[in-house]
């Protein structure tokens, strides 16, 4: 049964890593739902967060592959329940129809959104949330005349996580003659993998 997973990938900081991990997906042709790069806690370490809806069982096989690239060093796959995730929108609407509809305003209110620029002809408001509250805003907007819509990659922290750092660390410690890529399979139940 296909559901939406989250694929972590924590990799070193070489050109090419994107186009590397989207050929293992065009090869089993799985489509990404959104990628997300960006740095880490430790210095010279970037984290990919990877959205995809298909089998569990798929999930898996694409992630122990992700796992054997030589530049990640730690790879995971999550369901929503076990992240803390956010996405985040943007949206351009007319100043017109904010200043004269007090439904506007208040909708506005209702999802949390901020004001980012305020300009005569249109305003532009920024949220945070999860995908489907970015998208009721989206679509209460529209008869207003939403101008323009732009949603983020998701981004996430695995609840059960205690930090890319620490697990470093700790795996060290039980495995000093080897470095911390190496080919052993741990933290099963986390669904984690490495090499």
């Amino acid at each position: 049964m296909k559901q939406e997973f989250t694929i972590t990938a924590y990799t070193e900081n070489h050109i090419g890593m994107i186009n590397r991990i989207a050929i293992i997906f065009s090869r089993r042709k799985v489509n990404i739902d959104s990628i997300n790069a960006g740095p880490t806690e430790v210095s010279g370490i970037y984290r990919f967060t990877i959205v995809l809806t298909h089998s569990e069982d798929m999930v898996q096989k694409i992630t122990l592959q992700i796992a054997k690239l030589v530049e990640v060093l730690r790879a995971f796959y999550n369901k929503d329940e076990e992240l803390v995730w956010q996405e985040m929108a943007m949206y351009k609407v007319p100043t017109k129809v904010i200043a004269e509809q007090v439904k506007v305003e208040r909708l506005l209110r209702q999802y949390g959104a901020n004001t980012v620029v305020i300009r005569n002809d249109y305003t532009v408001f920024e949220t945070t949330g999860h995908r489907e509250e970015i998208d009721a805003l989206a679509n209460a907007l529209a008869p207003w005349g939403l101008i323009e819509f732009v949603r983020s990659a998701r981004i996430a922290i695995i609840k059960a996580s205690e930090g890319l750092h620490q697990t470093l660390l700790e795996f060290e410690e039980k495995h000093p003659s080897k470095p911390h890529f190496n080919d052993e399979k741990i933290g099963k139940p986390n669904k984690e993998f490495t090499l």
